[in-house]
């Protein structure tokens, strides 16, 4: 069973929303199977994340970090993923995965290295469509949470 993350009503607007959003996701993946070595894991994050007394920018930085690890961990070993999450993902991979290649044939066979900069919104839009795709896969799949982070 995962744990809940402490109540925290003292926290500030900013940290306010974060945590929040940590407790939104926390509260999504409890509506997953998932198996008791994963659970154990997402438990020692929570942990983690309680022990912190502060309640201001160092709480802020540690549930982004707890969040991201969390996060990283059941797309890794489970392929579940939030909202989006694939594409914002191949949105950067594509411009440097694609974009810069392509940016530099154009350069190379114009002989001017100024169109470079063509690759970048061709391999951006490349890697939005391949995002989107596996987005709806695993949505497809019931791979994904009810959440956007």
């Amino acid at each position: 069973m995962i744990l809940e993350p402490i109540q925290r009503p003292e926290i500030t607007d900013k940290t306010k929303s974060a945590y929040e959003q940590f407790e939104r996701l926390i509260l999504e993946i409890k509506k997953k199977k998932l198996p008791e070595e994963i659970e154990l894991v997402i438990n020692k994050h929570i942990t983690q994340l309680n022990s912190i007394t502060d309640t201001d920018k160092i709480l802020r930085n540690e549930i982004r970090k707890e969040q991201s690890k969390i996060v990283g961990m059941l797309a890794q070993k489970l392929k579940i993923v939030p909202i989006n999450y694939f594409r914002k993902t191949w949105f950067v991979l594509g411009m440097t995965v694609f974009g810069i290649p392509i940016g530099a044939a154009f350069g190379l066979s114009l002989n001017n290295m100024a169109y470079l900069g063509i690759g970048l919104p061709v391999g951006m839009s490349i890697g939005l469509v391949i995002g989107s795709r596996m987005d709806n896969k695993a949505k497809e799949e019931g791979r994904q949470l009810d959440i956007e982070l």
